[in-house]
């Protein structure tokens, strides 16, 4: 004899209000997603079709010249060794200093936490600007070098507080007491426990570095002059930059308007190619993200 079981169903007020709750998720799905069609078919689509705003969510008339274009430059690699050089070594500089720093304010036992959290809180509110950060970085002899990339803003103050949030909600006094009593340093504690059991947040500050790595800008227009240590984002910038209309070339309306066509396109592809790295290292972080990210952000 089978036994029936009978769903229950939700109340009319409940269904409803998941339905609005749906549907508004979906109405900020279309408004992220359709720009995101819109340029990747863009750059895939021919130069005229583009200028002639043809393209909405799939390419018109297929076409690579705005790729060919990108990759044309022979510095195109050169930006992106450079991006990637600085991507890792700063964002590997990042997440160890953030957690030496972040662990012992976590710990109660750790003497001036209090007065080095509110140092630390203070710069988030008040910096010293553009010129001073400039100097500093000029009397440490960091201009026009790799490091000038890596070491000004080798530490975030909000992933700091991120990361003392989340060691003091995941790493009990008592699991330290316990290293403690059988012999354990604090260094060999931080490798051996506080490092395994913080993978969320090390993914989270992983993540949050790096895209701030790839994406630098601003640090390399002022502190670079070789054009051998540009990262990709002033190589990307240099491309549009020298792909613009030349007022020499007005008497030529068909030149005109082909160079005008890629330059659009070209912006497109330029889009593409640079978020194409971030796109794929997201997925092998997102599992522990989630989880970092709310853990680190509770209150304890």
């Amino acid at each position: 004899m089978t036994k029936k079981t009978s769903k229950v169903r939700e109340p009319i007020g409940d269904r409803l209000f998941l339905t609005g709750i749906y549907s508004f998720l979906i109405l900020v799905l279309l408004i992220i997603l359709l720009p995101l069609l819109n340029i990747l078919s863009s750059s895939f689509s021919h130069p005229s079709a583009v200028v002639a705003g043809k393209v909405w969510l799939f390419p018109v008339d297929f076409s690579l010249a705005g790729y060919k274009a990108v990759f044309d430059n022979p510095n195109i690699l050169l930006g992106f060794r450079n991006s990637i050089l600085y991507t890792i070594a700063g964002t590997l500089v990042n997440v160890v200093l953030t957690i030496m720093i972040a662990y012992p304010l976590s710990r109660k036992t750790f003497y001036g936490r209090g007065l080095l959290m509110a140092i630390l809180v203070f710069t988030m509110l008040f910096d010293g600007g553009l010129i001073p950060y400039y100097l500093v970085v000029k009397a440490l002899g960091l201009l026009n070098t790799p490091w000038a990339m890596i070491l000004p803003g080798a530490v975030a103050v909000f992933q700091v507080i991120i990361a003392r949030t989340f060691f003091q909600t995941t790493i009990p006094d008592d699991l330290y007491e316990a290293a403690e009593m059988d012999g354990c340093s604090d260094l060999r504690f931080i490798t051996s426990v506080v490092i395994p059991l913080s993978k969320p947040i090390i993914a989270v500050m992983t993540l949050m570095y790096a895209v701030g790595h790839w994406n630098t800008y601003f640090q390399a227009l002022i502190f670079l002059r070789d054009p051998n240590l540009f990262p990709l984002q002033i190589i990307l910038r240099e491309i549009l930059v020298l792909n613009s209309v030349d007022p020499s070339m007005m008497s030529n309306v068909d030149q005109v308007l082909a160079l005008a066509g890629l330059k659009e396109q070209l912006k497109y592809a330029l889009i593409v190619v640079a978020s194409v790295p971030v796109l794929l290292i997201y997925p092998f972080v997102q599992k522990h993200f989630t989880k970092g990210v709310m853990i680190g952000s509770l209150k304890s």
